[in-house]
This record gives structure tokens, C-alpha cells and sequence, in this order.
């Protein structure tokens, strides 16, 4: 034996020994697993799945099809049969050749697959190529299936894809070869450190399993996120009041009074100073005031959609006329802070009170004719689920709504997070974006039933009205000059269906953008990045497809263009306003104390 073959024998053993130190502190952290298991606080299962008439129906109505047209079920079969044993016999060809390598064409391209590996590696390309193979074969099963009404085919299409996207060989140890690699790179380590993020992932959610996006260590509300300068002028039970500090000698008379959603935080338009838009309609020269909504527990379980219109919207508008000596404000309203703006503009028509001047609506719904993505999860077995937990728990929890949205996009928001953090041991990047995604708020009880069952499910607010406050409030009532911002891509709010809304509406100034991207990268859009192009059409009364294809492209960001809409609905130039008056003395700055307060569960 040579110098040489006993240092490596020698480092070997001691790479060994690292391993097997690393594995024990695996075996000593299944204690603090085990630990938050048992304490882990539960909810419905009615909101894991769908409950097994969905798929029972699925069975019934694949075999109706088998009868009815067995050739074309039994071809489906052959071609899954036959490509799982021609795929097994080119394996076994190359392995008998006695060359331990793939099949020279290594099979479609997937971006979970990157790792050369997948396409060189025998191993992992027979793994990963059946599992193409039997992915697709599910795809054409739920095709086949025709006996079944279109709601729950397509409930059952995404929950199938649930699965599938759940199966795949990256998700699992054994058949990823990036984990491996990783693991016999660290001796064990990454092991360890994934677990290790596992684990604080489960306790930070008292045993719900929802995957860190983001390392929250790395931002700090009002330190280097949420930075505008501002004050917190009004307070209630509802929501703190915003006024931002003006960066303009003079601004509009009429001020901007913008409500975020409530699901989330209103921060998202105030992420940094390059995309912060409250820091852009700043700087337009307006005085701006924004909501920072409440962050509810069981005590506000009897808080319905009309406790958000009274203490919410109305009162800060009440408060921001005052402030600034004016009669009116414009409304902004983003998501289901804009549907609620829409219940808001009908009731003050009722009641004669010509408060907001115009509005605007961002990626807003108040037609859920068409209920898109979201379709699989507003069935009633769902919606019962919900129910029966908001009766038990006064809200609905955060984790309950992030896990929902997240499973839309599951290989992007779960899978590959989760890959990276439990498998890689990777700490979650420093995403300003993706901080403020898992930074959510509970729902009340009372009010996500009533947007639930009322406005999504009966979409009683576009077929006849919404009945609310003692009035009965309805699309046509709205006439204020409005313009609607819609994403291309948005999969929370199509924008075809934010468009359908919009026509009901009764203002004859209507105006209807589109821009590029989704719910969130298609108005968190800055001028400067001139990244996302928006389309214009002023002909509101064709129908979706025909407004898009008669619309012009314009590129860059809509900011500049809502900016001259807004503006010329601004009024005069007055002094700046220092935030807050003798009746309203600030309370702290921006961005206030609600927003600092974390969802539990």
C-alpha cells in the first residue's frame, strides 16, 4: 500500500465517521419532530381533498366509457402497457450490454429534471421516463372521462395533477440525485440542516405543513421593507390609517385613499423603494392615505363584510375628507379589497353620498360566473369544510388560505421550496417578494362565509344583487368615473372575468387595462423596469376574446397611464399636506402596528 492509498483510506474513514456523527443528530431531532406531531393543532379534513364521492363518481363514469367505447379505452391501455415494457426492455437491453449508461434519447425536457443525471444515469432516466409515462396515462384516464358533469371533471383533473405533481421522483430521496449528491457532498449535513427546517417549519405553524418561501430573518417592516415615510393618523378595531409624507411642494386637492386586501398585507405596494407604487403615487404629487387592516382572532369571529365597510372604507374616507379639507377622495381597491369597494360605491349611491369621486379597481372580481382555477375549492364539500372551521375557530386561519393558493402552483410554491429546504438543507432566499407571500392574515368567520357562499359560490353581487347593510347593492348602481386594472396571466383574478364585471357596471367613464404577468408582478410593475407592456381597448362592450383582439399593445408599465387618468380627477394644486391635524395627531409612523402582527393558527 502506498503513502497515498492510505490517506485516502485514512480521510475515508474520517468522512465516514462525519456521516455517521451527522445521522445521529437525525435520529436526535426525530424527538422535536415527534414532539410538534403530537401537539399539532388540526382542522377539517374536509379541507385536504375532496371527499371520495368525487372520484368514486370518476370510477363510475370511466367504466360507462369502457362500454360504451371500449376500443378507444382499451388503445389508451395498450399504449401505456406497451411503452412501460418497451421502457423496461431497453433497460434491461443496456444493462446486459454491459454499459451503464442511458438510452441515447433520454425523453422530453422538465425543468424539475436540470440535473444532467436524469439524462445520462440509467438509474434516474428509467425512473424519471416511467414516471413521464405514467403521468401522462393519468392525464389521458381523466381525459377519457366524459360521463361526468364539467365542474367535478374539472375538480378532478386538478386533484389528479395533485397527485401526479406529489409523485414525482425529484420529491423523494432515493430517485433525486441533486439531494444525494448533496448529501454525500456534506457528509450527511444537508440532511441534518433540512430536517432542522422541516421541523421550525412545522412549529412555526403548530404542525401544519407550510414551506418557508423566504428567510423572514433577512427583512425588517419599516427597516428595509415598507420604507416609505408616512404616518399612522387613525386607529380602530378595523385598521390603522396611513398618510404618506409628501416629496412635492404642492399636491392634487383630491386625495387617493387606497384599501389592500385583507387576505394579505398591504405592504406588497411598498416592497422597496425601485417597485414601491405608494412611494411612485407619492411622488405624482398626491396625498395618499392607505389602510393597514387588522390581523383578526377568534374575537372577531362575528366581523362580517359590513363591519369592513363601516369601520373600514367608509370611515377612512370620512377621515382622510377631513384631514384634508375636502369633500371627496379617489378609491383605490386591490383584489377583494376592490370587490368590496364595488359593495361600497353601490351603497353610497343608495344613500345619495357622493364621497368618492372616481375609482379604481386592481385585478378586482365582482362577476364569479366563471370561477376558473379556483373552481375545484368553492364545491360545497369544501365550502362546508370551511364553514364548520370557522365555526369552531371564530377565523379562518392564514395557513388554511396560503396552503390553497399555494397548491395552484404547486411545483413552484411547495414541491421546489421544499426540495431545496428539507432535502438540500438550503436556507430560503432573501425575496422581499416572497417574504411578504407567507406573511398572511386570518379571515373572519362571518365574513369569509359571507364572500364565500354569497359572492363566490352564488354570485349574487352579478346575477340580481347583494344584500347588505339593509340595502340590496348591485353592479348598475356604480357611476363614477372608474378604470380597471387586470393581469394577462392572473390565475386568483382572470382577467377575462375582471373584464365581464366591468361592463356591468353602470359609469359611462369606464376604463379597462390589461397588463402583462399576474396577480401580483402585473401591478407591482414600476416604470423603471420597463418589463410588463399593457393592452387598451375603448370599446367595452365587445365581448372578452374581441376587446384583447382589438386592443392595442402598449410596452412598458400602466402606471404612467392610470397616472394621467388619475390626475386629471385630482383637482388643483394645493399646499402639501403634513400628515394628520389637530384632531388626528400621529399615532406612529409608518407602516404602523397592525401590519407587525403575525397569523396564528
Amino acid at each position: 500500500m502506498t503513502t497515498n492509498d492510505t490517506t485516502a483510506g485514512a480521510v475515508s474513514g474520517e468522512n465516514l465517521d462525519k456521516l455517521n456523527a451527522n445521522l445521529r443528530k437525525v435520529e436526535e431531532l426525530t424527538q422535536r419532530l415527534t414532539q410538534v406531531l403530537t401537539h399539532r393543532s388540526t382542522h377539517n379534513t374536509a379541507l385536504d381533498g375532496p371527499n371520495q364521492e368525487l372520484f368514486a363518481k370518476a370510477a363510475t363514469a370511466y367504466w360507462h366509457e369502457a362500454f360504451r367505447e371500449p376500443a378507444k379505452v382499451l388503445e389508451h391501455q395498450l399504449q401505456f402497457w406497451s411503452k412501460s415494457v418497451t421502457h423496461f426492455v431497453e433497460a434491461q437491453q443496456a444493462l446486459a450490454s454491459g454499459k451503464l449508461q442511458a438510452p441515447a434519447d433520454p425523453g422530453p425536457k422538465d425543468r424539475r429534471f436540470a440535473n444532467p443525471l436524469w439524462d445520462t444515469h440509467p438509474y434516474f432516466n428509467y425512473v424519471k421516463q416511467q414516471y413521464l409515462i405514467n403521468a401522462d396515462a393519468v392525464q389521458q384516464a381523466v381525459d377519457d372521462v366524459s360521463d361526468l358533469d364539467p365542474l367535478e371533471k374539472k375538480r378532478l383533473a386538478y386533484f389528479s395533477r395533485q397527485i401526479v405533481d406529489m409523485m414525482s421522483p425529484t420529491n423523494f430521496l432515493a430517485t433525486n440525485p441533486d439531494a444525494l449528491e448533496k448529501a454525500v457532498e456534506t457528509e450527511g449535513l444537508s440532511l441534518v440542516q433540512g430536517l432542522e427546517n422541516l421541523i421550525s417549519d412545522l412549529e412555526a405553524n403548530n404542525g401544519e405543513l407550510i414551506v418557508k418561501l423566504a428567510d423572514d430573518k433577512a427583512f425588517e417592516l419599516g427597516g428595509n421593507i415598507a420604507t416609505t415615510p408616512g404616518k399612522v393618523v387613525f386607529r380602530n378595531k378595523m385598521m390603522e390609517l396611513i398618510q404618506y409624507t409628501p416629496t412635492t411642494e404642492t399636491v392634487h386637492k383630491t386625495p387617493i385613499v387606497l384599501f389592500p386586501p385583507w387576505i394579505n398585507k398591504f405592504y406588497i405596494l411598498d416592497l422597496k423603494q425601485q417597485n414601491s407604487l405608494v412611494k411612485w403615487i407619492v411622488d405624482q404629487g398626491h396625498t395618499l392615505f392607505v389602510v393597514s387592516w387588522v390581523n383578526p382572532d377568534a374575537a372577531y369571529a362575528d366581523v362580517g363584510l359590513e363591519d369592513y365597510i363601516e369601520d373600514g372604507y367608509l370611515t377612512a374616507i370620512r377621515e382622510a375628507k377631513a384631514i384634508c379639507g375636502e369633500k371627496q377622495v379617489n378609491a383605490i381597491g386591490y383584489c377583494i379589497a376592490g370587490t368590496t369597494l364595488s359593495l361600497t360605491l353601490s351603497l353610497l349611491k343608495q344613500r345619495k353620498d357622493k364621497s368618492i369621486k372616481s375609482a379604481t379597481f386592481f385585478t378586482a372580481l365582482t362577476d364569479f360566473g366563471d370561477q376558473g382555477e379556483f373552481a375545484p375549492f368553492l364545491t360545497d364539500d369544501f365550502i362546508d369544510g370551511i364553514e364548520a372551521e370557522t365555526e369552531a375557530k371564530g377565523i379562518l386561519p392564514s395557513v388554511i388560505m396560503a396552503r390553497t393558493f399555494t397548491f395552484l402552483r404547486s411545483n413552484d410554491l411547495v414541491y421546489t421550496p421544499a426540495i431545496k429546504s428539507y432535502m438540500m438543507g438550503e436556507t430560503p432566499p432573501a425575496f422581499d417578494l416572497l417574504y411578504w407571500n407567507g406573511d398572511g392574515a386570518n379571515l373572519p368567520g362571518k365574513m369569509a362565509m359571507q364572500y364565500l357562499r354569497g359572492l363566490c359560490q352564488r354570485n349574487e353581487l352579478a346575477t340580481g344583487g347583494f344584500d347588505l347593510m339593509g340595502h340590496h347593492l348591485e353592479l348598475g348602481d356604480i357611476d363614477v368615473p372608474l378604470c380597471a386594472i387586470a393581469c394577462e396571466t392572473d390565475h386568483i383574478a382572470p382577467w377575462k372575468d375582471c373584464y365581464r364585471g366591468v361592463q356591468q357596471m353602470g359609469s359611462k367613464d369606464r376604463t379597462f387595462i390589461m397588463t402583462q404577468s399576474g396577480h401580483i408582478a402585473g401591478i407591482v410593475n414600476p416604470p423603471s423596469k420597463n418589463k410588463y407592456g399593457h393592452y387598451t381597448n375603448d370599446d367595452l362592450g365587445l365581448d372578452h376574446a374581441d376587446w384583447l383582439e382589438g386592443a392595442k399593445f402598449h410596452e412598458g408599465s400602466w402606471w404612467p397611464r392610470w397616472g394621467r387618468w388619475i390626475k386629471k380627477r385630482g383637482g388643483a394644486q394645493v399646499p402639501a399636506r403634513t400628515p394628520g391635524d389637530s384632531e388626528h395627531p400621529v399615532l406612529c409612523d409608518a407602516p404602523g402596528t397592525y401590519v407587525a402582527v403575525k397569523a396564528k393558527p
